[in-house]
């Protein structure tokens, strides 16, 4: 019997900074309410890079322009044997005007501005912990080059 292989989650967030402010979305979870980054999964043929702005612009409204690479975090969800492992990629960089006729993904309630000391203080209701990891991540300066990053493209004849 062929055992199943185990495969993380591969997702990425963005650190959006403007005067001060950083762009979060509310969004609904099992658990109700959480303030989250603008994230999400890879899908199949992006590079992180790709994700990244798509996963901002779906839940946002806002163009995303990624700038540098905060940090790769991986964090363990839910129950011993029930649970899922994210490896999660952050980073930062300008946005966009918002585009207000955009539909915002479904789940995402808002996206709103808060400051970090705002962020700091609803921890509690972050969806998970690396929200305000990264968050202090990136105001610690934490910068990699987005060629830190590399994807290989493995063509047709080369694919196994």
């Amino acid at each position: 019997m062929k055992q199943e292989r185990w495969t993380p989650h591969v997702t990425v967030a963005a650190v959006v900074e403007r005067d001060g402010r950083f762009l979060v979305v509310e969004e609904e979870t099992a658990d109700g309410l959480r303030i989250n980054q603008p994230a999400g999964h890879l899908e199949a043929g992006e590079t992180l890079v790709e994700a990244v702005m798509r996963e901002t612009l779906e839940e946002t409204a806002h163009a995303f322009a990624p700038e540098a690479l905060v940090g790769a975090y991986m964090t363990y969800i839910g129950k011993p044997g029930g649970g899922a492992t994210y490896l999660r990629f952050t980073f930062c960089g300008a946005s966009g005007a918002e585009q207000p006729a955009r539909a915002l993904d479904e789940g995402i309630v808002r996206a709103l501005w808060l400051t970090a000391d705002e962020l700091r203080a609803c921890h509690a209701t972050h969806r998970t912990p690396l929200v305000l990891r990264s968050l202090e991540d990136y105001l610690a300066g934490r910068r990699f080059p987005l060629d830190f990053v590399h994807t290989h493209s493995v063509g047709p004849a080369s694919a196994q």
